[in-house]
């Protein structure tokens, strides 16, 4: 049970609801951690803002999608879990990839981006930096610019894990793939 109330959209201040609405016609996410977000409104959108804009890039939707499992798996936050793996499948994302990251193994990932994108969020997650052989792996592969965006991929999505975690915003009792324990 989530032990945050939820506002319903009839009960939001302009504020919020001007945000709410903004970010529901742009197809933003409104649900989730978003739920927390909504209170203070500068944050849920300073929240779309940078979701938006690591989503425009430089990272491709599979690599920002391996990024997050990776974070939302050691998190083990149920929700944002839910909302990735969902999306991972959506987009192409194979099952095997999806239950690896899930049980805490490395998958095969054939494509180096992709590979080095589940290596070095697995690092940041595990040891909270990247060793110089890491970097300089991650900057051959990515280039300085890429990996500037997946570094911050990951450190956004950890607000995001740990404000679902925090507010134990609970996926719906059909996730696709359940956050093994």
């Amino acid at each position: 049970m989530t032990r945050i109330e939820i506002i319903d959209r009839a009960d939001m201040n302009a504020e919020q609801a001007k945000v709410h609405d903004a970010a529901k016609e742009s197809g933003g996410p409104v649900g989730g951690p978003f739920y927390a977000y909504i209170r203070i409104p500068d944050l849920f959108q300073k929240a779309q803002d940078m979701r938006d804009s690591l989503g425009a890039g430089p990272l491709t939707a599979r690599e920002r999608l391996i990024v997050f499992m990776v974070v939302a798996r050691h998190w083990n936050a149920r929700y944002p879990w839910f909302a990735q793996s969902r999306n991972a499948l959506k987009v192409g994302i194979e099952p095997e990839i999806v239950d690896a990251i899930n049980a805490r193994e490395t998958p095969g990932l054939a494509d180096a981006r992709e590979r080095t994108c589940y290596e070095v969020a697995r690092e940041l997650m595990e040891s909270n930096k990247l060793s110089d052989g890491s970097y300089a792996a991650a900057e051959g592969v990515m280039g300085e610019t890429n990996l500037v965006g997946l570094v911050a991929a990951s450190g956004q999505f950890v607000m995001t894990c740990c404000t679902a975690n925090a507010f134990e915003v609970d996926p719906p009792a059909d996730e696709p793939v359940p956050l093994r324990v």
